[in-house]
């Protein structure tokens, strides 16, 4: 990739997490900032989300919030980042995610994490996209992620190829690196289907 401008990261919405995971949404939030890189998330003040979007804005970044009128309304949207669009539905706040995104970095979460991590993934295998997607398992929270992606190719699911579709590192500082040396995005003549 030649320069990230704009990074989506899909994390958890919970304040009752780890601190682990906690410190990991904060050091983000910096590095993105110090480095000029947007942040583009689920637009949300509390939880993961919100830490990191504090942290970049801290840092002197921009943020761009995409949450949908229904959560908007009960007031969890953040009201202090660059920019909050609010979308009519979960999935044009999905879709508008992924347009203005480089590429993708995925915290950990809870089902809303895994619905968009699942989602963008399953984008790339039917090659609607070719941004990079980068799994940070911090403190080792999605290795059970992991083996059901190992446990779905065993079982005749899925290829063994489609374990080139994210790239997995341990801590959030691997981020930037990890889609500076991806491979140049490009998409397959045919999707990688069984």
């Amino acid at each position: 990739m030649e320069k990230l401008t704009s990074l989506c990261v899909y994390c958890g919405s919970s304040n009752k997490v780890s601190p682990a995971h906690q410190d990991a949404a904060k050091r983000l939030g910096t590095i993105l900032g110090n480095n000029s890189v947007r942040l583009v998330y689920g637009g949300g003040r509390v939880g993961l989300m919100g830490i990191a979007a504090d942290a970049v804005l801290e840092a002197g970044g921009d943020v761009i919030g995409i949450i949908p009128y229904h959560l908007h309304d009960i007031e969890v949207g953040h009201k202090g980042v660059t920019e909050l669009i609010v979308t009519n539905s979960m999935h044009e706040r999905k879709q508008k995610m992924f347009e203005l995104s480089d590429a993708f970095a995925v915290l950990p979460g809870g089902l809303g994490t895994m619905d968009e991590t699942f989602e963008i993934l399953t984008w790339k295998q039917l090659q609607l996209h070719d941004k990079p997607v980068i799994l940070v398992d911090n403190d080792g929270y999605w290795s059970p992620f992991l083996g059901l992606v190992d446990h779905i190719v065993d079982s005749g699911f899925a290829r063994p190829s489609i374990k080139d579709f994210f790239i997995t590192v341990p801590t959030v500082e691997d981020i930037i690196p990890a889609i500076a040396a991806a491979p140049a995005g490009r998409i397959p003549s045919e999707p990688d289907l069984l």
